[in-house]
C-alpha cells in the first residue's frame, strides 16, 4: 500500500490517509483479513504523528472498516466491501444531485445532461 499525502491539500493529513486505505480496500489492493502497517511504523512511513495515525485507524474501526485485535493490530475487516461500495454509492448520488439541480437551474434538459454524461465516459 502506497499512500501518498500532501501538505498543500486542503484536507487535513489524517482524512487524506484514511480515504487512501479506504481506497484500497475497495480496490482489492488490501484483503479482508490483511494486517495493516502499525500505528508506529506507517506514522515512521509517512513523518506524522502517531496521533494522526491513531486517529486514522479509530476511525477506520468506528466506520467498520478495520478491526483491531489488542497486541496483535489492525486488520481489514472482513465483508467490508459491499459496505464501501455503498458508501462510495452514496456520494456519487449526492453529486450526480448536485449536478441535477446545478443543470436545472441552468436549463440545461434530462436530455442534454445525459449527452454530457455520455461524453464524459467516452473520454474516460
Amino acid at each position: 500500500m502506497n499512500i501518498i499525502i500532501s501538505n498543500v491539500s486542503d484536507k487535513p493529513l489524517y482524512e487524506q490517509i484514511k480515504e487512501q486505505i479506504k481506497n484500497a480496500i475497495i480496490s482489492g489492493e488490501l484483503e479482508d483479513g490483511e494486517a495493516l502497517p502499525s500505528i508506529r511504523a506507517l506514522a515512521n512511513d509517512l513523518h506524522v504523528s502517531v496521533l494522526t495515525t491513531r486517529r486514522v485507524y479509530d476511525e477506520l474501526e468506528s466506520e467498520g472498516f478495520v478491526i483491531t485485535k489488542a497486541g496483535k493490530g489492525s486488520f481489514v475487516a472482513p465483508e467490508n466491501l459491499e459496505l464501501l461500495r455503498e458508501s462510495k454509492r452514496r456520494m456519487v448520488e449526492t453529486k450526480l444531485l448536485e449536478a441535477w439541480e446545478t443543470a436545472k437551474s441552468l436549463g440545461i434538459s434530462k436530455k442534454e445532461l445525459y449527452s454530457m454524461m455520455d461524453l464524459l465516459f467516452e473520454e474516460d
